[in-house]
Order: structure tokens, then C-alpha cells, then sequence
């Protein structure tokens, strides 16, 4: 009696294989109604959906209600996808998109005029001895900061698809884009500053 390999032997497990597609193949094995090649595209890119809807300032339970939300639409429509982009930016579009409407629905994202000046955060808000957190830093900004960079860093969207998303001038989008980042870069400086020391 001869050693047997396992089962699988010579041959690679679906999984195995699809793990090994480009986006873009699985892309198409998807819009055929591949479903394994979906759930793996799925897997690929659900954190990152994830950590885009955290840093706009969705909770953890809101974030994967969201997440989910974005894959499922986002393969109703993976037939009119163009692979003009990377189905990283496109679902990441999708689930920004899709948590807009959300806010908007609950009638909790509130844009309105902020003065221009540039505000520091307050030094007593910063953990000199913590690791610099990006998702800490953004909850330092005003909800329609933090909204407006995230779409326009995080998600991709140019200032004119934010402004027709949230409804409000293409102007008030560069402020709040503007502000956000000075505010960004002044709290990086800071922690530079205190790391050295």
C-alpha cells in the first residue's frame, strides 16, 4: 500500500485559484454570476470599505451595515461596471455614496457655513504618548470636514461629485477640504514635535 497526497493533489482549490485572479478577472467572472468570484473580491476589499465608513465617521455597527450594503449594491450593478477604474475606488465610491444618503436620510449631517479661519485643535486634546491614529485625528475635525477630506482623499470623489451628493456649493466643499487638511497637517506636526522630544 502506497502514500497518498491529499484529495487535492496536483490540483488547486477554487479558492486558491480565484485568490490568485487580478481584480479585474474576477470582475468578469462576477458579472457572469460567478458568486465564489464575488465573495472573493468581497473579501479583498470589505476592510477597506470598512475602515473608509470609520474614518467618515460611521460607529463599528453602522460601518458593517454599510459595508454590506456596498457589496450588495454594488453587485446589482457590477454590469454596467467599466473597468475604467479600480473596483477598489468604484466600491469605496459606492459605499461613501451610499453612507451619504444614509446621513442625509437620518437627518443628522448638517454642512452649513463655518468661519474661513483656521482653528488649531486644542494642544489639551492630543495624546503626545499615544501612536499618531489617522481615525483619531479625523474625529478631531468638524463632522462636515471630516465628511468633505474623506470623500475627496478616501473615496476619490472630485469636489463637484461631493458638492452634488451633499447638496451644497462646490466652494463650500474646497473649505471645508482646505480646512480639514491645514488642521490635519498642524496636528501631524504637533506629534513630530512632541516625538522628538
Amino acid at each position: 500500500m502506497g502514500i497518498r497526497g491529499p484529495p487535492e493533489s496536483g490540483r488547486m482549490g477554487l479558492g486558491r485559484r480565484l485568490a490568485l485572479l487580478p481584480d479585474d478577472q474576477l470582475v468578469g467572472l462576477a458579472a457572469g454570476g460567478d458568486r465564489a468570484a464575488y465573495g472573493e473580491l468581497a473579501r479583498r476589499h470589505a476592510r477597506f470599505v470598512r475602515d473608509l465608513m470609520r474614518r467618515m465617521g460611521a460607529d463599528a455597527a453602522l460601518a458593517d451595515d454599510l459595508t454590506q450594503d456596498a457589496f450588495i449594491e454594488a453587485m446589482r450593478s457590477l454590469p454596467g461596471y467599466r473597468l475604467e477604474a479600480p473596483f477598489t475606488a468604484w466600491i469605496r465610491t459606492v459605499a461613501a455614496r451610499l453612507y451619504l444618503r444614509r446621513k442625509r436620510r437620518d437627518a443628522r449631517l448638517v454642512i452649513m457655513a463655518e468661519p474661513l479661519g483656521v482653528e488649531t485643535p486644542d494642544e489639551g486634546r492630543i495624546d503626545t504618548g499615544a501612536r499618531m491614529d489617522l481615525n483619531a485625528a479625523l474625529q478631531t475635525l468638524s463632522a462636515a470636514e471630516r465628511t468633505c477630506v474623506t470623500l475627496c482623499h478616501g473615496a476619490g470623489l472630485t469636489g463637484q461629485e461631493i458638492a452634488d451628493a451633499l447638496d451644497v456649493p462646490l466652494g463650500t466643499v474646497k473649505s471645508h477640504v482646505t480646512r480639514a487638511l491645514e488642521k490635519l497637517r498642524w496636528r501631524l506636526k504637533l506629534y513630530k514635535e512632541n516625538a522628538d522630544d
